[in-house]
C-alpha cells in the first residue's frame, strides 16, 4: 500500500513535555455541540505538532489571555485583539494528554493539549 503524505501531515505530535513552537495556522470555527466560536493554533516545531483550540466563552477568556501575553500582546479593556497577530510568533508550551467524556457517544476520549504557555526566552 502507497501513502500520500499531505501537506502538514509529515510530522507527528510533540510528545509530553515543554516546547519552543511557532504558531504555524490559525483555522476558526465553531463547537459541534454548543456553538461556540473558537480558533484553533497549530503549534510546532521540528520535531512536531499539536493543535489547540481556543473557545470564544467567560471560561476560555483567561486560557486566551495568556497566549497571547506570552507572544507579547497584551490585551486593553474595551479592544479587540485579532487572531491573525498571532501567526508566526514564537511560545513555549506545555503539551499532555487530557481525557473527556464524548457528548455524542459518552465514550471517554483522550487528545493531546497545549496549555501553559510561557514566553520564549531568548
Amino acid at each position: 500500500m502507497k501513502i500520500d503524505v499531505e501537506k502538514g501531515a509529515d510530522k507527528p505530535f510533540l510528545p509530553d513535555g515543554r516546547h519552543e513552537v511557532e504558531i504555524t495556522d490559525i483555522q476558526e470555527g465553531s463547537s459541534e455541540y454548543k456553538d461556540v466560536p473558537f480558533f484553533a493554533c497549530r503549534f510546532e516545531n521540528e520535531d512536531g505538532f499539536v493543535n489547540q483550540r481556543f473557545y470564544l466563552s467567560g471560561p476560555g477568556m483567561p486560557i486566551l489571555m495568556g497566549l497571547f501575553k506570552a507572544v507579547g500582546i497584551e490585551a486593553e479593556e474595551g479592544k479587540q485583539l485579532d487572531t491573525k497577530q498571532l501567526l508566526h510568533k514564537k511560545v513555549s508550551i506545555e503539551v499532555g494528554e487530557r481525557s473527556y467524556e464524548a457528548p455524542e457517544t459518552g465514550n471517554e476520549r483522550t487528545l493531546k493539549q497545549a496549555y501553559g504557555f510561557q514566553p520564549v526566552r531568548s
